[in-house]
């Protein structure tokens, strides 16, 4: 069962949080592209269909805390260090994102021309870093007993 829950864990961060990673970081440049080509139907549907993708793709990665629990649970660490610092990274990297970067698209959605692409990089940026902390603390493990 161990194996079974650390492949949908895996899997799942790969297929969901990947696609948001990769969107969230673009979108800033397709608002520029948009910003400077008004009228232009092609780059505002490239803005938009990035930050649908932002979305779908954050309800879709609830899944992986969920099955990194479990597969905790399974492996008997749920108490070790590595493993509570990444939740608490995860929590951080789920608020970011949450509460900055897709209301951030949302709005400047709403006004491309407002120049809050800017800080919206910077939070997404911030929402990179944390996801690829944990992804070295999923990777590394200190102090496991697998000696990698």
């Amino acid at each position: 069962m161990t194996k079974f829950l650390l492949i949908v864990h895996v899997l799942a961060a790969i297929i969901a949080i990947g696609p948001v990673t990769v969107a969230a970081s673009a979108f800033p440049a397709a608002v520029r592209r948009a910003a400077a080509e008004p009228g232009s139907e092609q780059a505002l549907g490239a803005v938009r269909n990035l930050h649908r993708i932002c979305r779908v793709y954050a309800l879709v990665g609830v899944v992986v805390p969920v099955f990194g629990l479990a597969t905790a649970n399974s492996l008997h660490v749920l108490g070790d260090t590595w493993l509570i610092v990444s939740i608490v990274l995860t929590a951080l990297a789920a608020a970011v994102l949450g509460l900055l970067v897709l209301p951030g698209q949302s709005a400047v959605l709403a006004d491309l021309g407002s120049g809050a692409s800017a800080r919206l990089a910077m939070a997404t940026g911030v929402f990179n870093l944390l996801w690829a902390t944990v992804t070295v603390l999923m990777i590394v493990r200190p102090g496991s007993t697998t000696g990698a």
